[in-house]
């Protein structure tokens, strides 16, 4: 029974090619454009929130209410207000919390050190900012805090060693705190009200964006290696350079898919992303693409091996190997435009069977008597070709199991 899968009518069309080059270029294009007008505006939009603090020097019946305490809604306008409106938001609220807590520890401190006398309040003060500072600062090394709340922890040691050791009495300490507090409310409400309702940037949806383009660059270094590997014709050639640029980039992106992740937590509902919004599973996702970005770069030894198979080897597996990566290429852009379009994926009627029918291809070809003729230096090159590109196969499987339960829980629709 023959297990050959072939798409070469569809997929190896020149009509084809060319629709996926001119997608690719123009999406390259638009995204670069979209980049550069998105910075354009967050740099217009923090001009404008410090325009509007500034108006607390600048009107003398807004100076005679805030006094000095205005440049507290500068400077928190300078150090809070970030490119995605998530980050604004997270910092803002951590900045919040942290200054409230610090100071009230800390004027419970300066309280409860008043009671011990002249020597016992340098001992009180100066136990309470040990402990606190080296507890809040072990806390600040914890992973899992260090990516979501280190900026609030921080703000807190730094509020709460100002307050405790400024030796101001409770009742000024609170007429101080109060006084910040509202100026320092001022330049968060400002940040709000430029990063959210004036051509918001969100997080969730940049994470979108680049999650579902991921795929559409791991699809073109398959198609990639796959012409890389059988563009040879005869011996006294090399084996061309591939650009594995997009798998490095890939392979780069789990730190700004986390921060991506986590911002967009903070996001409020807005368009298609509700409260509550899986962006775990993008991680997920992201994690699987890293590996399947990484199996693509060990296929690198692979190309620049100088012991390539003979042509009449080469030959056997030719057709067949090309068209399971136009074949994978096909599939990554489908599941990138399901995420993309948030519609089902139909992993579990389609994609999946088709995907282990490409994986069964792949075992008969590695176990056929013209690849197993002769046990040599070829047959071992031709034969680690052939596994890597039945990892390939095995890591798109599970992507799109992914894909199919990303769904389920998002509620993608199909119309």
């Amino acid at each position: 029974m023959s297990t050959t899968i072939d798409i070469s009518n569809e997929i190896n069309s020149p009509n084809y090619k060319k629709q996926t080059s001119v997608h690719s270029l123009s999406s390259l294009i638009k995204n670069h454009t979209e980049q550069d007008m998105q910075k354009v505006i967050h740099s217009i939009k923090v001009g404008l929130a410090l325009v509007l603090v500034s108006l607390l020097y600048l009107l003398d019946p807004l100076f005679e209410q805030v006094g000095e305490n205005a440049m507290w809604a500068i400077m928190t306008v300078v150090v809070v207000f970030e490119f995605f409106a998530g980050a604004t938001l997270s910092k803002g609220l951590l900045r919040g919390l942290g200054t409230i807590l610090g100071g009230g520890l800390g004027c419970l401190a300066g309280i409860v050190a008043d009671n011990f006398g002249k020597i016992g309040n340098a001992v009180v003060i100066g136990s309470s900012v040990f402990v606190l500072g080296a507890t809040m600062t072990y806390c600040r090394l914890i992973p899992r805090i260090k990516k979501k709340c280190d900026y609030g922890f921080m703000i807190f040691i730094l509020t709460f060693n100002l307050v405790a050791v400024s030796g101001l009495r409770a009742d000024k300490v609170i007429a101080l705190a109060r006084e910040r507090l509202s100026t320092i409310g001022m330049g968060f409400a400002v940040c709000v009200f430029t990063s959210l309702l004036i051509f918001p940037m969100w997080a969730s949806d940049e994470l979108h964006r680049l999650t579902s383009s991921k795929f559409d660059k791991l699809a073109c270094c398959i198609e990639d290696c796959m012409k890389a590997y059988f563009s040879v014709v005869n011996e006294n050639e090399s084996m061309p350079r591939m650009n594995f640029g997009d798998c490095k980039t890939v392979l780069h992106s789990k730190s700004s898919d986390e921060s991506l992740a986590n911002f967009a937590r903070w996001e409020p509902w807005h368009g298609r992303f509700g409260l509550c919004y899986p962006w775990e599973k993008y991680i997920q996702i992201g994690e699987l693409m890293r590996e399947m970005a990484s199996i693509i770069m060990s296929m690198q030894a692979c190309l620049e091996s100088p012991l390539q198979p003979s042509t009449p080897l080469q030959h056997v597996i030719k057709e067949p190997c090309k068209n399971v990566g136009l074949s994978l290429g096909l599939t990554m852009r489908e599941l990138g435009k399901s995420i993309m379009n948030m519609k089902p994926c139909q992993a579990k009627t389609v994609t999946v069977p088709k995907l282990q029918a490409i994986k069964l291809e792949l075992i008969v070809l590695s176990t056929s008597s013209k690849l197993k003729g002769d046990a040599n230096v070829e047959s071992i090159a031709v034969a680690n070709f052939l596994f890597l590109l039945m990892k390939i196969v095995d890591k798109v499987e599970v992507l799109a199991q992914e894909v199919d339960a990303l769904g389920e829980v998002a509620g993608f629709q199909s119309k």
